[in-house]
């Protein structure tokens, strides 16, 4: 059974950092694509960073310089570095995984940022 995991969500200070994980799981097939997601308290979700894996990589104007999105040492797993965060990176954060033209999603990460 294809699985989702997402970890690595939690609270921190502002200008702090956190990594978020995304593995998919119970398959031999490779993930090609990758993108990262956030929902804010009130605020739609919206798109923040994507990989073509192996690295081609792009970012949300609001999240570049800051975030890293990138591919895991493990089959199937990308990781979201994000550094200098603000109160304002405070959401709910989901990966979505491509697998063999159909698409996956993370069950979510809280991302708490304190100021």
């Amino acid at each position: 059974q294809v699985q989702v995991t997402e970890s690595g969500g939690g609270l921190v200070q502002s200008g702090g950092s956190l990594t978020l994980s995304c593995a998919v799981s119970g398959t031999p097939f490779s993930v090609d694509v990758v993108n990262w997601y956030r929902e804010g308290p009130g605020k739609e979700r919206e798109w923040i960073a994507g990989i073509i894996l192996p690295g081609r990589t792009r970012y949300s104007d609001s999240v570049k310089g800051r975030f890293t999105i990138s591919r895991g040492n493990t089959k199937n797993t990308v990781y979201l570095q994000m550094n200098d965060l603000v109160p304002e990176d405070t959401a709910v954060y989901y990966c979505k995984s491509r697998l063999r033209g159909g698409e996956l999603w993370g069950q979510g990460s809280q991302v708490t940022v304190s100021s």
